[in-house]
C-alpha cells in the first residue's frame, strides 16, 4: 500500500496498481547469449569518494551520473524477425544509456538487414508520473478509516481532489493507497530500446547489440608490504594489487566478459567533460577457471581481459585481483631533502637576495623499486593509490607506515612512493653568500646544507638543490660530486654516519 500521511510523496513503493494494458505489438529479444562490457574511468587515482556513490545521512542517494566513468557494453541476443518491416524491443538495459551510442547488427544476414529507425524509451512510470495522467480520469481512493472512495481525479498537487459520482469535491490529504484502471500511453516500467527493422529473411537472427553508458566506473588500490633489509636503506616489498568497479547503470551484467583499457582517451566536449582514463588490468593467469587478466596493447593504451566470466551486480561494488602477487620486490628506503622545493625562475632573473632560501626541516621518506621482470613485475602499472604496511615482528600485525598515487607506469620504469617525513633525520638550509652584477649579467649564490642523523644506524640522503633564480645556471663549486638532474635540479647522494652529521655545500653562477 501507498503511505500518504504526507502529501506530495514521489515513493513508488507498494502502490497498488491495477495494469489491464495490452501486450505491446513490437517483439521482444530473448535474454542475452553474450554479454561483454569495457570499463572506462576518468578518476584520478586514490579511489572513488563514498559520496559519489554511497547514500550519506540526511543526503540521500547521489545520482549514478556522478560517478566518474563509463562502459561500452556489448551483447548477443537470438532474435525473431519478420520478412519486410517489423519492430524489435528489448527492455534488460541500462538506465544511463547514451541513446546516440546504440548499434544493431544482424549477424546472421547483415546484408539484408537494416535498421529504418532507433528509439530510446525512458519516461519510466513513477508515482507522481501516474498521478499526473490520471488527471480527468476515474481513480479509486482507499482511506485508512472512511473506506473506498472512487471519483475523478483533479488534482494531485498538494493533496488529492477528487469529484465523486454525486458530483462532490472531495480535498484528501492522507490515504492508504490508489488504485488505477491501466497504465497510461507512453509510460513504461523499463528503459527500453526500441527499432523499427527491415528484414529480408524472417525467422531467428543473432543479432548484436552495443552502446555506452554511464555509472559504471573503477579505480585500483595496491597493496605493498616492506620488510627491512641489511642496512637501513635497503629491504623488500610484498606487491599486490586489487580493482574495484561500481556498477550503477540501472542493469545488470551477468557472465559477462570483462575488459579494462589503461591509458588517457580523449572524448569529445560535452555539458558535463569526461576525459576516459582507462584503468583496470592484471595479469598471469592461474588455473584455467580462476583466471586473471591478461595484457595487450590497443593503440597507444593497454587493454586487460578478465580470463573468465564474471558478474557485475547492478547497485554493487565488486573487487577483483589484478595480478598474483609479487613477492621480495627488491626496494630501497630512499631519504630526500628538498629544502627549496616548488620554486622557480619566471619571465626574468630572480634577483632578490631573500628570494628562496627558506628553512624546511623535513627529510622526506620514499620508496623505490623497478617494474621489471627480475624483481618480479615487468607489466605496465595502471593509476591508483598505493597503501604500504610494515610487519611488527613482535606481535606479527601490520601496521600501515604511509599511501601514495601511483601514475600510469610502463614496465621496465622505477616506481617511487613518498610515505611522509622522517621522524629523526632532518635537514638545515643556509645561504651562506649572494652577490649580483647587473652590468656583466651575472649572479652567485652558494648554500651549507646540513644533514643530522641521530639513529645508531647510518643513513643516506639525497640533498635535491633547486637552481631557481635563472635557467643558465652553472656550479662552479662544491664540496662533494653531484648529479644533474635537469635543467632546474641538481642532487647530492650524502653518506651521514650514525648519531653525526654530514655538510655539503657548493656555489652556483647565473648569466643572462
Amino acid at each position: 500500500m501507498y503511505d500518504s500521511t504526507r502529501p506530495g510523496l514521489s515513493v513508488l513503493a507498494g502502490l497498488v496498481i491495477g495494469l489491464s494494458a495490452a501486450s505491446p505489438p513490437a517483439l521482444a529479444a530473448d535474454e542475452p547469449s553474450g554479454t561483454a562490457i569495457t570499463i572506462y574511468s576518468s578518476a584520478g587515482p586514490g579511489a572513488v569518494p563514498a559520496e559519489y556513490y554511497r547514500p550519506l545521512p540526511g543526503m540521500g542517494t547521489p545520482p549514478a551520473s556522478n560517478l566518474p566513468g563509463y562502459a561500452m557494453v556489448r551483447q548477443d541476443r537470438q532474435v525473431k524477425l519478420a520478412a519486410g518491416r517489423s519492430q524489435l524491443r528489448i527492455t534488460d538495459v541500462a538506465a544511463l544509456i547514451d541513446p546516440t551510442t546504440v548499434q544493431f547488427q544482424s549477424l546472421t544476414d547483415p546484408a539484408g538487414t537494416r535498421v529504418l529507425e532507433q528509439n530510446f524509451q525512458f519516461d519510466l512510470v513513477s508515482t507522481e508520473k501516474l498521478m499526473q495522467r490520471y488527471v480527468d480520469r476515474g481513480v479509486t481512493v482507499e482511506r485508512k478509516e472512511s473506506g473506498e472512495l472512487a471519483g475523478t481525479l483533479l488534482s494531485a498537487n498538494d493533496g488529492l481532489v477528487l469529484r465523486s459520482a454525486d458530483g462532490q469535491l472531495h480535498a484528501l490529504r492522507e490515504w492508504s493507497g490508489l488504485r488505477f484502471g491501466e497504465l497510461p500511453g507512453g509510460l513504461i516500467t523499463r528503459p527500453t530500446l526500441e527499432w523499427d527493422v527491415s528484414a529480408k529473411k524472417a525467422g531467428e537472427h543473432r543479432a548484436r547489440i552495443s552502446y555506452q553508458t554511464g555509472g559504471v566506473t573503477w579505480w585500483t588500490d595496491y597493496n605493498l608490504t616492506w620488510t627491512d633489509g641489511e642496512d637501513a636503506n635497503s629491504g623488500s616489498l610484498d606487491v599486490g594489487a586489487w580493482v574495484s568497479i561500481i556498477n550503477q547503470s540501472g542493469v545488470s551484467y551477468p557472465d559477462a566478459k570483462l575488459k579494462l583499457v589503461a591509458g588517457e582517451v580523449n572524448r569529445a566536449p560535452k555539458a558535463r567533460p569526461m576525459r576516459g582514463e582507462v584503468m583496470v588490468y592484471g595479469t598471469r593467469a592461474a588455473a584455467e577457471d580462476a583466471a586473471g587478466f591478461e595484457e595487450q596493447g590497443l593503440f597507444e593504451y593497454h587493454l586487460y581481459t578478465l580470463g573468465r566470466p564474471t558478474t557485475l551486480p547492478n547497485n554493487s561494488t565488486k573487487q577483483i585481483e589484478l595480478f598474483d602477487a609479487a613477492r621480495k620486490v627488491p626496494a630501497r628506503k630512499v631519504l630526500v631533502y628538498d629544502g627549496a622545493a616548488g620554486l622557480g625562475w619566471g619571465g626574468e632573473p630572480m634577483m632578490e637576495r631573500g628570494y628562496g632560501p627558506g628553512q624546511n626541516p623535513k627529510v622526506d621518506v620514499f620508496l623505490k623499486f623497478r617494474n621489471d621482470r627480475a624483481s618480479g613485475l615487468g607489466i605496465p602499472l595502471p593509476a591508483g593509490r598505493i597503501r604500504v604496511s610494515q610487519l611488527d615482528a613482535r606481535d606479527g600485525s601490520l601496521e600501515f607506515i604511509g599511501e601514495d598515487v601511483l601514475a600510469h607506469t610502463p614496465k621496465d620504469e622505477d616506481v617511487r612512493i613518498k610515505l611522509g617525513s622522517a621522524f629523526d633525520v632532518v635537514g638545515e638550509r643556509r645561504q651562506t653568500d649572494f652577490k649580483v652584477d647587473t652590468r656583466a649579467r651575472v649572479m652567485e649564490e652558494a648554500f651549507e646544507i646540513k644533514l643530522r642523523n641521530p639513529k645508531q644506524a647510518a643513513v643516506e640522503v639525497v640533498v635535491r638543490e633547486n637552481l631557481y633564480r635563472w635557467s643558465g645556471a652553472t656550479v662552479i663549486q662544491q664540496s662533494q660530486p653531484f648529479e644533474r638532474v635537469d635543467a632546474r635540479n641538481i642532487e647530492f647522494k650524502v653518506a651521514v654516519p650514525k648519531d653525526g652529521e654530514s655538510v655539503v655545500r657548493y656555489r652556483v653562477r647565473y648569466s643572462w
